[in-house]
């Protein structure tokens, strides 16, 4: 019986890369090596004309015993509606009511395999059952990790809005188009284009320091609120580090639309 090849180095690289833009760790990684991955927001244009630092590769979801201060960012230890729901200097991105009573927030990055499965396995279903019916208000909200996302966060920006959705759908089913270790502008505007972005729009949209800055306000608010991987969900108040599952999601919304201080339906009779 033949053995199997093992993965070649460049192979290792690219899951490297890719489980990243999760904010993955990979214990085996010395910190000067995983640093190669990521960069301070990942919103650098190509060629980067932003000054880059690592910032590491923090676990999957984010470390619930995390200190109230990352990478020298004052973190708000139990964070109001008030303050999850701040105005941003970038419109929010959002499906359903906007008065419907559960809101969830996600934190995403355009390069997460966890991101990229929520939307493709969980995401239909929570529109149908939850957003579609007006029960629940849908809100994504960038958090790139890693330069590749950051590019491609840019350009999802500048699609138009009632396009955001459908290309969001089309970086993340088309991952494996695009997603490497080093920027490939032109496998990522082979995405953008198909929502009839052309690439003049593409390039001056790399370029726009204007949306740079207001998306790395998102991010910084993002931190701030205790966001330091993806996919993370807010539900109210509530911030959940890990991908839900759509019967967790019928569990928080029914809890959310309980009166106060009515048993919840695994408390004991």
């Amino acid at each position: 019986m033949p053995f199997a090849r093992p993965i070649s180095f460049a192979a290792a690289l690219f899951v490297m890369g890719w489980l990243a833009g999760c904010g993955s760790t990979l214990p085996s990684l010395s910190p000067a090596t995983a640093s190669i991955s990521s960069d301070s927001n990942g919103l650098g244009a190509y060629p980067s004309t932003t000054s880059d630092t690592s910032e590491g590769m923090p676990t999957p979801f984010g470390d619930a015993s995390a200190s109230a201060s990352v990478g020298g960012r004052q973190v708000i230890e139990n964070p109001t509606v008030a303050d999850i729901m701040a105005p941003s200097p970038l419109a929010e991105m959002s499906w359903g009511r906007p008065d419907a009573p559960v809101t969830i927030v996600q934190y995403m990055s355009l390069t997460c395999p966890h991101c990229r499965n929520f939307h493709l396995t969980v995401y239909p279903e929570l529109k149908r059952r939850f957003i579609d019916t007006g029960k629940v208000r849908y809100i994504l909200r960038e958090f790139p990790i890693g330069k590749s996302s950051g590019n491609a966060t840019i350009a999802l920006r500048c699609a138009p809005p009632d396009k955001y959705l459908e290309l969001y759908g089309k970086f993340m089913e088309q991952q494996a188009s695009w997603v490497s270790l080093e920027v490939r502008p032109d496998a990522i505007y082979a995405v953008a284009k198909q929502v009839g972005m052309t690439r003049p729009q593409f390039d001056a949209c790399l370029q726009n320091q204007d949306m740079i800055a207001k998306l790395k306000w998102v991010k910084d608010r993002g931190r701030k609120l205790g966001i330091i991987g993806t996919p993370n969900f807010f539900i109210g108040t509530k911030l959940i580090k890990k991908e839900l599952t759509i019967a967790e999601i019928a569990d928080y919304v029914e809890q959310a639309n309980q009166p106060t201080g009515a048993p919840t339906a695994s408390a004991s009779p």
